[in-house]
């Protein structure tokens, strides 16, 4: 899937992030986080002047040409962040109580909804030629499962101008760099608050502080439901019961369905027992719902690079089994 950064007419890409570069290579990378105004100037996001313009309906008049508003229509508008020409950000048509959100108001937004957690900027980019945009900051304190593996949780404000969707701020251990992390951190977010475009956007902030607040809640929550399944014993044996129970075979499964069937389940017995990810929780609970994860998002077949991470980020099927197996390992019986 291609990553949708934009990339302006100097070539240069409406990206920034801090310390380390993103898969696709592109923007500025820094040595340390930003504040909200270096994120505008760095990641080319600051002085777009989004506004709406009427739109106008229009027909040939004999030799002229007669126009006409088009009632309570609106297109959206930016002032091309190199050129500073005007320029329409898609094709949607917003009406007369859209109200645009600025980049400067995301990112300061963002800056004093969390900066009492001391929390600094990470990421920033424009998608879709504008249409998009996004600011994250990396939260100081991620979570810790088994002692051992840390995870980084992120708060990330999500943005269009062309009217699509809601400003959307969540809390998620997926660091925004484009447009499939994008997609995969609204998957994977611990929770998030959406906010229309319309009203005073700083009036929101305590709203939102609020939400996040049981974000926070909830994110302990998951913490201490993963420290549980570390401590919870599972044999090779229940394990196997678990996989026959979230990919069951249909009555007199054909000859081909159980080759496959006896494929998948050796794949995931060899990462329940020999997966490094698996390393610091082994023959626990919690190293059983890793291999299934592990399983959908990297060795189940698919057609080619790009199907799989399609399917990791959108599919039902996915969710649904790896909801399905932490149901079922979150039931095992001690010593099972």
């Amino acid at each position: 899937m291609a990553h949708e950064i934009e990339v302006l007419s100097n070539g240069r890409a409406a990206f920034f992030s801090a310390r380390q570069p993103a898969w696709h290579q592109l923007g500025t990378v820094t040595p340390y986080g930003l504040s909200a105004r270096e994120v505008m100037e760095v990641a080319h996001l600051g002085g777009w002047n989004v506004r709406k313009i009427r739109l106008m309906g229009y027909e040939q008049a004999g030799s002229g040409i007669q126009t006409v508003p088009v009632r309570g229509q609106f297109a959206v508008v930016r002032d091309h962040p190199i050129t500073g020409e005007m320029e329409s950000l898609g094709d949607a048509v917003v009406g007369a109580g859209y109200r645009h959100i600025q980049n400067e108001e995301h990112a300061e937004f963002l800056d004093v909804l969390v900066r009492e957690a001391g929390a600094e900027f990470e990421t920033a980019g424009s998608l879709r030629r504008g249409r998009q945009v996004f600011v994250t900051m990396k939260l100081p304190e991620g979570l810790r499962v088994a002692g051992v593996d840390d995870f980084d949780l992120y708060v990330a404000a999500l943005n269009s101008h062309d009217g699509t969707s809601a400003f959307r701020v969540l809390i998620t251990p997926v660091r925004v760099v484009c447009a499939n992390t994008w997609r995969l951190g609204l998957a994977e977010a611990v929770s998030s608050v959406s906010i229309r475009h319309s009203g005073d956007l700083k009036g929101k902030v305590e709203e939102a502080r609020q939400t996040l607040g049981l974000m926070w809640a909830y994110a302990e929550e998951f913490e201490h439901a993963v420290e549980k399944l570390c401590e919870q014993e599972l044999t090779d044996a229940a394990f196997r019961e678990i996989i026959r129970q979230v990919w069951p075979l249909e009555p007199d499964p054909s000859t081909r369905a159980r080759a496959n069937a006896t494929r998948r389940e050796d794949t995931l017995m060899s990462l329940f027992r020999e997966a490094p990810t698996n390393a610091a929780i082994r023959g626990s609970a919690a190293a059983g719902l890793q291999a299934v994860g592990e399983y959908l998002d990297h060795f189940a077949p698919a057609k080619n690079t790009t199907a799989r991470a399609t399917r990791t980020l959108i599919s039902a099927d996915v969710a649904q089994r790896k909801q399905h197996a932490y149901e079922l390992l979150s039931a095992v019986s001690p010593g099972a």
